[in-house]
């Protein structure tokens, strides 16, 4: 088998079939079910949600995750070249998949414990939940050193406190992965249940990029969370720096699609 599409540097030989096949089988899906609707959604500013159970049916919600929470348990060139083809059919429909598997089901397969595993991550694979990842401030951007949101002891749990800003999927996402500094100042993650009292996501309209995603601002005005959902195997910034990392690699291979993409129909456009 091949890479389907541009393979100028002749790479297909350093991928298995099973990696080239999710390759073939994503590049088909964009053709068939995101090109033909995404600039309509584009326009609209709206996102595709029919879409997100076809992705957890075709498996690509965590996908690099272990077939024993519900995930694949490919690899993560498989992810890769997943994240390269969702991409050539638009940045908001792989920032979706990036963010429910690098930056939810991810840090709750490495930092939660067996129970929260069982809880969430099958849910998350078949996107019966949606899940979206809090860290960003609107005070502090890219510096989560500077975080304000906290969370303080209580009985049977914490009371979360703070905002986040610029949260894909915010608004239509069923739990919520929150970075906030505890009362000795250290970084935890909680897992938030979107009804909560006291919990809001509006919903950021007008943007002039990644227009098909769904970006919001996270509010949490004394949330309760329940001690259970505090994320036991991580503490300070390594936590969300380690899923920022997971994010990353599939935004890397996002832009490699667009590109190649962008290539390809300038090429078809100078031979007509």
């Amino acid at each position: 088998m091949k890479l389907i599409g541009l393979d100028y540097l002749g790479i297909s030989e350093f991928f298995s079939d099973e990696e080239l096949l999710v390759q073939k089988s994503c590049r088909e899906f964009v053709d068939n079910e995101i090109l033909p609707i995404i600039d309509e959604h584009f326009k609209n500013g709206t996102f595709p949600k029919d879409l997100i159970k076809k992705f957890g049916e075709l498996g690509y919600l965590g996908m690099n995750l272990p077939e024993k929470y519900g995930c694949a348990g490919l690899s993560n060139i498989a992810y890769g070249l997943l994240c390269q083809e969702l991409e050539r059919g638009d940045s908001g429909v792989r920032s979706f998949v990036s963010v429910q598997g690098s930056l939810v089901m991810y840090p709750i397969y490495a930092y939660g414990d067996e129970e929260q595993r069982k809880k969430w991550l099958p849910q998350l694979a078949s996107g019966e939940l949606i899940g979206c990842f809090g860290l960003t401030e609107p005070n502090f951007g890219s510096n989560p050193s500077g975080m304000l949101t906290n969370i303080k002891k209580t009985d049977g749990g914490y009371i979360l406190n703070g905002s986040k800003m610029w949260i894909t999927n915010g608004s239509i996402a069923d739990i919520s992965v929150v970075w906030a500094k505890d009362e000795d100042g250290v970084i935890r993650g909680v897992v938030v249940d979107n009804k909560a009292e006291g919990f809001s996501a509006p919903l950021q309209k007008g943007k002039w990029s990644l227009r098909a995603s769904i970006t919001s601002e996270l509010v949490f005005e004394n949330v309760f969370v329940p001690e259970e959902n505090l994320l036991p195997n991580i503490k300070g910034l390594k936590g969300p720096l380690g899923c920022l990392n997971q994010a990353r690699f599939g935004i890397g291979w996002g832009a490699l699609g667009v590109s190649m993409e962008l290539l390809d129909v300038a090429l078809q456009y100078s031979k007509q």
